[in-house]
């Protein structure tokens, strides 16, 4: 049976894998979400050398408070020399990535176990 944490709000579900802190936002990622959802992300991304994924598989919907969220995340995780990765496959949402160039600095990965099994960092430069 595997233990599965209650979500810290009804966007986010924070859990350990293979030595990364999962950051799984949930449906709708809109302003309201983003405010719920920052200070978590701060306190996961705090820390020197983070190993931090992001994972959108389980977002319903995804605006510009979410890009926001995944650049805070990204500069925050590289300021302390950490890795991200992200988990995205829903084709509007890679869309908005590619957009914005986002994708470029922050490759999305089809799957969890994808994101997980990369060794280095996924993130560009600053």
């Amino acid at each position: 049976m595997r233990y599965e944490p209650a979500p810290l709000t009804r966007h986010l579900r924070v859990h350990q894998d293979r030595g990364h802190t999962v950051l799984e936002f949930r449906g709708e990622i809109d302003i309201a979400a983003a405010e719920e959802i920052v200070p978590h992300l701060d306190a996961a991304t705090a820390a020197p050398d983070a190993r931090i994924v992001i994972d959108l598989t389980r977002v319903e919907f995804f605006d510009c408070s979410g890009l926001r969220l995944l650049f805070r995340a990204r500069h925050r995780v590289l300021a302390g020399h950490g890795r991200l990765h992200l988990v995205c496959a829903h084709p509007l949402t890679l869309r908005m990535l590619r957009i914005t160039d986002l994708s470029r600095l922050l490759p999305p990965h089809p799957t969890l176990d994808a994101a997980l099994a990369q060794p280095g960092a996924t993130s560009g430069p600053v």
